[in-house]
């Protein structure tokens, strides 16, 4: 990993605002929850069935996503779907053109994106209040990255919710990497619910790489966020997956580039 003046010199950034947003992360970072802390997560098995479902369950689940126009990368557009469960129904959604300004620096992009993501979610507090969701499902990493503080935990931590990184690509950090040792792992993936541990250089465990979908051979690398166990986290998932992107992130994903499409972005 580049340190932050050979980073500022290569992203054309000042290294001043890249001290300052280390000194930012690393305050918030003090405030992350990492263990579960809401009823939902304590009665998890009562989702199983719909007559189970309590004011205690996991009722609703949102995703949040950005998408980019292909031609211009600050024209985006953002999305929040919440679906609820245990049918997976999307009951709510924003999609609004956004124009991204802040610039992309690989272990900085809540910076880019996450103001934007956090104004969504709150749209529904005033708009919607029967559908705020209990828990985010970010098309990004949590704990598994550089500074142990990705879009998830920031944006949990911001919202003070639950919130989940759901990559669909390896984050590469020192000690892990797609090679051959990661390829073969992924194909002991036999069964949905397979995983395997992501360990960083001191041997925390940051994330796993899921199987989701008995078709896709892909795993999705899921890390916490905020205010769950990375047991929570896959549970979360798994529940929200009819295939391999768990549906709210599919959905907010679907949604957004068709947003573009109909806006001419």
């Amino acid at each position: 990993m580049m340190d932050i003046e050979e980073r500022a010199t290569k992203y054309g950034v000042s290294s001043t605002l890249l001290h300052d947003w280390t000194k930012e992360q690393i305050e918030l970072k003090k405030k992350i929850i990492l263990s579960d802390s809401e009823e939902w997560q304590k009665s998890k098995d009562a989702i199983e069935s719909e007559e189970n479902c309590t004011k205690a369950s996991l009722q609703y689940v949102a995703g949040v996503d950005i998408s980019y126009r292909k031609d211009h990368e600050q024209e985006a557009c953002t999305a929040c779907v919440v679906c609820s469960l245990p049918d997976l129904e999307v009951v709510y959604e924003d999609l609004e053109i956004v124009n991204v300004t802040t610039p992309y620096v690989p272990g900085f992009l809540a910076f880019r994106e996450v103001s934007f993501l956090q104004n969504a979610v709150e749209k529904i507090k005033s708009s919607h209040p029967e559908y705020v969701p209990q828990v985010l499902l970010v098309d990004g990493n949590g704990i598994l990255h550089p500074n142990g503080f990705g879009a998830a935990c920031h944006l949990g931590v911001l919202l003070d919710i639950p919130c989940i990184g759901v990559a669909k690509n390896l984050f590469f950090l020192d000690n892990i990497s797609r090679d051959e040792d990661y390829h073969n792992k992924v194909l002991s993936l036999k069964e949905v619910g397979d995983f395997f541990p992501l360990y960083e250089n001191s041997g925390r465990k940051v994330g796993v790489a899921l199987k989701t979908s008995k078709p896709n051979t892909n795993p999705v690398i899921v890390s916490v966020g905020h205010r769950c166990t990375i047991d929570t986290a896959i549970w979360t998932v798994l529940r929200c997956s009819k295939y391999r992107i768990p549906e709210p992130l599919r959905q907010a994903d679907i949604r957004s580039r068709e947003f573009l499409r109909i806006h001419n972005c």
